[in-house]
């Protein structure tokens, strides 16, 4: 059931690079629309009462089994509205960047059903290669935004990313 106005869920999410500058993406797919798929960041919704710092280290941590310290500073907000699963979604995630010299996973990964249920794999992109990436990247500015963050170029105030 589709609705016209849904109320915003707040989340964070983690730009996570490893020693190379390569970033850690989370290919996904709608699992009653598996034709769409996509690239993303790690990252989820606040649970009750949480930060938004603490729940992007949570999310990585259950998505990939890599633990954070800490994490660097706000990259960008984006808000968006789609459709996954027959619903209507609105959402406002906040992403962090975020640096690690262990690519492994240091946990298992604890993905909830949902995640299972949509994730097809996990993988480090070089800025080259995302800047060839075929398939939809999330947001669709992610290789630019890359870029301009490598090249010291990205703004030190969260950006505003909408769609």
């Amino acid at each position: 059931m589709s609705s016209t106005s849904v109320t915003p869920r707040f989340g964070a999410r983690v730009l996570l690079l490893d020693p190379l500058d390569r970033v850690l993406l989370l290919h996904a797919r709608d699992p009653e629309d598996p034709g769409h798929h996509w690239w993303e960041l790690p990252g989820g919704g606040l649970d009750n009462g949480e930060d938004l710092t603490d729940a992007a280290r949570r999310e990585l941590a259950e998505e990939t089994g890599i633990l954070l310290p800490e994490l660097g500073r706000k990259l960008w907000i984006r808000e968006s509205r789609f459709t996954y699963r027959g619903r209507s979604h609105h959402r406002i995630k906040h992403v962090f960047l975020a640096r690690t010299v262990d690519t492994a996973a240091q946990i298992p990964p604890k993905p909830t059903e949902n995640e299972k249920a949509g994730l097809i794999e996990r993988r480090w992109w070089s800025a080259t290669d995302l800047r060839h990436c075929p398939d939809k990247l999330l947001p669709g500015s992610l290789s630019e935004l890359l870029d301009d963050l490598l090249g010291d170029r990205l703004s030190d105030k969260p950006l505003m990313l909408i769609g």
